[in-house]
């Protein structure tokens, strides 16, 4: 997906590191950053992508984004049209971040864990303020250990202790992880630990963008001594992914996907269809009721979409601006 503007001109590689609307900070080549503007109305980016740029001076910018390389991975939310937006790109690794003040929302929890199936992307979860009293509730380890079972890695952090920490940052290593969960679970608190310096990076980056102060309010990209880059997003309220066809919501839940199989009709949605496999794995405790209860909800969002759609005579796009789905 190039973009760009005719003339001559030296085009340079970069990477977006932090976007706010049509400003952005683009690191070259030898790590310095740089506050640039898009070209053209039309040409969107965001933290992670791969782009060219032009050195020029346009309204307090020094650079001007020209074109975007295509990307490798895409995380996506549904946005207030219905649509998809990416969230950022070029990702190895997504890590939803819980905690037990404010209140674990697994749900929240479990829509990102489904986008990372249909993204390719490997999922972490980790809970933290493992700290505070709340955390020593048996609910919350019971989560944890659901999400175990299924092969998600699971680490419990804490700013104060620094529990965890360590774990946390030989995960990370040599990749390209995202940091999401809802707003207050100190997702900032775990980059300050794992990011030394990352006061003077926050305040590059402020410089670079125009902006006073830094608030998370947009994604922004760190380096980790280690090795692998960490990108901070900003904390939800609620988080719903691009949603593939009713039949494919399943693919998002491993244990669905997998107990799925042995279904009497291919095209089961486990909604307690005669011959369903999912209901008596269910009712034995080998899937968990709630997870069951997240991937509902959002078959319910699929199946609504997907009758808007027929409503008004539209099909399904093939190509979407949300994760790619996993066959």
């Amino acid at each position: 997906m190039k973009g760009g503007h005719n003339g001559p001109r030296h085009e340079l590689p970069g990477r977006i590191v932090s976007a706010h609307g049509r400003r952005v900070v683009v690191e070259d080549t030898g790590g310095n950053s740089h506050a640039c503007r898009l070209f053209g109305r039309r040409l969107q980016v965001v933290c992670g992508d791969r782009v060219t740029w032009v050195r020029a001076d346009a309204e307090g910018a020094t650079g001007m984004v020209v074109g975007v390389e295509p990307r490798s991975t895409e995380l996506a939310r549904i946005s207030s049209n219905g649509t998809g937006e990416v969230i950022v790109a070029n990702l190895d690794q997504l890590v939803a971040v819980v905690a037990p003040v404010p209140a674990a929302d697994f749900s929240i929890c479990d829509r990102y864990l489904a986008a990372a199936e249909w993204a390719d992307l490997t999922a972490v979860v980790v809970l933290n303020k493992s700290d505070l009293p709340e955390a020593s509730e048996p609910g919350l380890e019971a989560e944890l250990a659901t999400y175990r079972a299924l092969d998600y890695p699971t680490i419990v952090t804490s700013k104060r202790s620094t529990r965890g920490i360590e774990s946390l940052g030989s995960q990370l290593r040599d990749r390209v992880s995202v940091l999401v969960g809802q707003s207050g679970v100190g997702k900032s608190s775990l980059i300050n630990l794992l990011v030394p310096g990352v006061e003077a990076t926050v305040q590059e980056i402020s410089r670079a963008s125009e902006e006073g102060r830094h608030t998370t309010t947009a994604s922004a990209l760190y380096h980790l001594p280690g090795g692998g880059d960490l990108i901070d997003s900003p904390g939800v309220r609620d988080y719903a992914p691009p949603l593939p066809a009713p039949r494919d919501v399943a693919t998002g839940f491993r244990e669905l996907a997998a107990a799925g199989q042995a279904c009497k009709f291919p095209d089961c949605r486990h909604m307690g269809e005669p011959g369903c496999a999912v209901e008596p794995l269910v009712r034995c405790g080998r899937i968990s009721p709630r997870r069951l209860a997240s991937y509902r909800q959002l078959l319910k969002i699929a199946m609504e979409v997907e009758q808007r759609l027929k409503s008004t005579g539209r099909t399904r796009l093939k190509e979407r601006t949300g994760p790619r789905f996993r066959k």
